[in-house]
């Protein structure tokens, strides 16, 4: 199975620049990149901080830079996003039952899990149990199935070395650990972004990576 990962792209208003940098220019280029040179990809995941302060008016210039990739686009919402804008621009992302934007899906034999740990008005994440309960029995439902799951989600669940965005990593890691730790020989790889940078290693067994962010690092 061939994807393309990308992570925050964090778009702003038309006509509007982050950090003296435009955003949609260098997201433009990175899908230019993929269409050019990986159109044979499943389909392309974006870990979240899809757009930097939740606008309307941002996630309308996501959804046009997305529209010339031939494949499936998959994406999570990060600290940066806003839950309800993101759902009335993307109302076709699937949601679990609690309303997380939280889903899962098929490629051929592998099962891809999308987490949401965005929680309003703060910028470290929080997966709670009742999104745990719901990756539970996603993990269950693989396991069963002998299906290997590649997991994604916005925020590392663990320090990662860098004490400003430690502060803001996934806190209270309880329900995730415990919702995974039976299926660890099923998990083979979990995705992330909000670190902005390459890294790479182990969490519980279970192989990480993480890459530079889209917008800037």
């Amino acid at each position: 199975m061939k994807f393309i990962h990308l992570t925050d792209p964090r778009q702003v208003r038309p006509g509007t620049t982050l950090y003296g940098l435009d955003p949609a220019r260098r997201l433009h280029e990175a899908i230019a990149s993929i269409v050019a040179e990986h159109p044979d990809a499943a389909f392309v995941a974006i870990t979240g901080d899809l757009a930097h302060w939740g606008e309307p008016d941002a996630y309308a210039v996501l959804r046009d830079a997305l529209a010339p990739l031939p494949m499936p686009v998959r994406l999570l919402i990060g600290n940066h996003d806003d839950r309800v804008a993101f759902r009335a621009a993307f109302p076709e992302v699937p949601v679990d039952a609690e309303g997380f934007v939280q889903y899962a899906f098929d490629v051929d034999d592998v099962r891809v899990v999308c987490l949401d740990t965005n929680e309003p008005g703060v910028a470290w994440g929080v997966f709670c149990e009742r999104r745990a309960a719901w990756l539970a029995e996603v993990l269950a439902d693989a396991a069963r199935a002998r299906r290997p799951v590649h997991l994604m989600l916005h925020h590392p669940p663990f320090p990662g070395g860098i004490a400003p965005m430690d502060r803001i990593s996934l806190r209270d890691t309880g329900p995730l650990v415990e919702a995974v730790s039976p299926y660890r020989t099923t998990v083979r790889q979990m995705y992330f972004g909000h670190l902005h940078r390459p890294m790479a290693g182990s969490w519980h067994g279970i192989p990480f990576s993480t890459i530079r962010g889209t917008a800037h690092q």
